[in-house]
């Protein structure tokens, strides 16, 4: 399909921004729905959360996804945001309505049905979270809606604390935080059935990172890793090697695009393209 003065546009704005698979991903989906829209990646450096939600108004933009850094960031630049969002205290879908931008999050959704894919219960679990960020942030009250018992572990023991504070006050339930150090590692995830990495760790470029060495996994811990890009992080890989179900990013990725796409389109998405061509992607090696 042509672009022209007609065309409608939508994004993902972050930092960095190119590994991301949403280009491709959303526009064989407005492809594939006969729609005449086109979705651009955009880098947007950290602390210009601001000229983004500007740029989006100036420029007539519909829709714009938004990674990291900028999901806690842009919320205070929005005319709106949605209640569940708000919530989590996290964005990752813009929709532009004649230039007044109403936020949503979509990551939470998506992570859940992630794990029911995978056939994962977390009523009355235990649960590890790596990170403190946005991601996390939708991570940690998906899990609490369902149940779980929680421990946030951020490198940043402040901002840790931080995130544990915020959903303690929102939700009342009580959140144990720690640094993410060797020491937490293995206390926490003694009692733990579920490992989220919701860090960038293992993301691409750096595929040989983890945020949690292979000595603290075990086959009856389930790791789920929000990265999906690689699909198979050595987190992931390591978990799988001690017999642990995995689940990767990918459905996550797919179910919050698809959610995202319904927003601004008013039409339901092509879930099943859309994974098929992510997968594909992935499966010819891209990182």
């Amino acid at each position: 399909m042509w672009i022209t003065g007609a065309t409608t546009l939508c994004g993902i704005v972050g930092d960095p921004i190119e590994h991301s698979l949403s280009p491709m991903m959303h526009n064989v989906a407005f492809e594939t729905s006969g729609l005449n829209f086109v979705y651009v990646p955009f880098r947007l450096p950290r602390g210009a959360a601001e000229i983004g939600a500007r740029a989006m108004r100036t420029l007539g933009i519909r829709g714009l996804n938004v990674t990291v850094p900028h999901k806690v960031d842009i919320m205070r630049f929005l005319d709106q945001v949605e209640p569940s969002a708000m919530r989590i205290g996290a964005v990752n879908t813009i929709v532009s309505k004649d230039g007044y931008l109403c936020g949503h999050n979509t990551d939470a959704p998506g992570f859940l049905r992630g794990l029911e894919l995978h056939g994962i219960e977390v009523k009355d679990k235990e649960v590890v979270v790596l990170g403190a960020g946005g991601a996390a942030r939708a991570v940690a009250f998906s899990l609490l809606d369902r149940g779980a018992r929680l421990t946030v572990l951020n490198r940043n023991v402040v901002k840790a604390a931080s995130l544990a504070e915020d959903v303690a006050v929102a939700t009342g339930a009580r959140i144990m935080h720690d640094v993410l150090a060797d020491t937490a590692l293995e206390t926490r995830l003694a009692s733990a059935s579920l490992l989220v990495n919701a860090t960038t760790g293992g993301m691409h470029p750096h595929w040989n990172e983890t945020p949690c060495p292979r000595r603290y996994l075990r086959r009856d811990l389930a790791v789920c890793d929000i990265v999906y890009n690689p699909p198979q992080t050595r987190l992931l890989k390591d978990a799988a090697a001690s017999g642990a179900v995995v689940v990767n990013g990918v459905e996550m990725l797919v179910q919050q695009g698809a959610l995202a796409f319904q927003l601004w389109t008013g039409t339901a998405a092509p879930v099943d393209v859309m994974r098929s061509i992510v997968c594909r992607e992935l499966g010819h090696g891209s990182h």
